[in-house]
């Protein structure tokens, strides 16, 4: 990652001026032809669309950084329309201060994969930085970003015989045994698949027989590098902390009213099985794949939600740790009044003084 990104502050300098002497940096100094890209881990609710907000939203506590960048969303469940709540999608006021990228491009029932955010974060990349404003990639979908900054596998690709197999075995034995093949041949992406997310419990099932390798042993080709020159920076957060704020978001999503847009959902035809309804906070709604009916014991449905957001985010921040090269901020201490600008703040320090 390129030194450029980061000028030392000096006796004197105010926000302002070290804001411009820095914006100006990164236009000369940043690789030929390479477009900069600051891309913000952190796992959910730690607090990224609020510090971003903070710093680069047009009503931003640093003036001279206002309107100065845009968002492209590194979710994999924040491009599904209509799943907005359980999903801490940012609201229409918030994109109006901020805009962002790669929300609500998708219906529920429809796949969107690691290579699909790759080209289209690559395409919304050029196009914010060509109108003369940094792109920042965010989001807690960590194997997305991973793909973006390193390149995606050099795995094979698609065969349609093998990939129809496996559909009409998942139909006719469920995904149970699937998964069991899987962990015997491919342990490792048997561990970070979840059992309902079929598309890539299929692929790679479907590249361990096509070519009896695993899918995580292809490598990484880290062919992005050439094309965007990054900044990696994370939120990290204490666990009790995080947890509080994880419990806190989603009784909040129950609150404003998460179970009736499930049931919006379910009465438009979408179900357990469609790649949408799988994410946390939505799939805790349906008993089982084969039954679409929502369940109205909300209060459990609620525990099960945060516990699975709990466990979520500790995967996330195991995760993160593989990426190389991040730049890690913590929070701890600001007033619940002051922590975004605060949280703001501390990535302001980071990103323009090399503190």
């Amino acid at each position: 990652m390129n030194s450029a990104w980061i000028t030392r502050r000096r006796r004197g300098d105010t926000a302002g001026t070290l804001y411009e002497r820095s914006w100006a940096a990164k236009i000369r100094e940043t690789r030929d032809g390479a477009v900069p890209v600051l891309v913000l881990f952190g796992p959910t609710a730690s607090g990224k669309t609020e510090a971003l907000a903070g710093l680069f939203g047009k009503d931003s506590v640093f003036p001279d950084c206002a309107g100065k960048a845009e968002v492209v969303s590194a979710d994999s469940m924040q491009v599904y329309r209509g799943m907005d709540i359980g999903t801490a999608k940012p609201s229409f006021a918030e994109r109006e201060k901020l805009p962002h990228h790669l929300i609500d491009i998708r219906n529920p029932d429809e796949q969107f994969t690691a290579g699909d955010f790759v080209r289209l974060a690559g395409e919304a990349c050029d196009d914010i930085w060509r109108r003369g404003k940094l792109p920042v990639v965010s989001g807690g979908t960590g194997f997305y970003m991973r793909n973006f900054i390193m390149g995606l596998p050099e795995s094979p690709p698609s065969d349609g015989e093998v990939r129809a197999a496996l559909k009409a075995e998942l139909e006719s034995r469920g995904a149970a045994p699937l998964m069991e093949e899987l962990a015997s041949g491919d342990p490792q992406s048997a561990a970070r698949i979840h059992i309902n997310d079929t598309y890539r419990l299929l692929r790679a099932l479907e590249v361990l027989r096509q070519t009896g390798r695993p899918l995580s042993a292809y490598r990484q080709n880290g062919g992005k590098k050439g094309r965007f020159d990054f900044f990696a920076a994370g939120i990290r957060r204490r666990r009790e902390e995080l947890y509080r704020r994880i419990n806190e978001r989603c009784a909040a999503m129950f609150r404003n009213g998460l179970a009736d847009e499930v049931r919006r959902l379910a009465g438009a035809g979408y179900g357990p099985r469609d790649p949408g309804m799988r994410a946390i906070g939505y799939r805790e709604f349906f008993t089982g794949e084969e039954d679409s009916s929502v369940s109205e014991d909300l209060a459990a449905v609620e525990e099960l939600a945060a516990r699975n957001s709990r466990r979520y985010a500790k995967r996330q921040i195991a995760y993160f740790a593989s990426v190389p090269d991040v730049r890690w901020i913590d929070p701890a201490g600001f007033s619940p009044q002051g922590e975004s600008s605060g949280t703001a703040g501390l990535l302001f320090d980071l990103l323009f003084s090399g503190r």
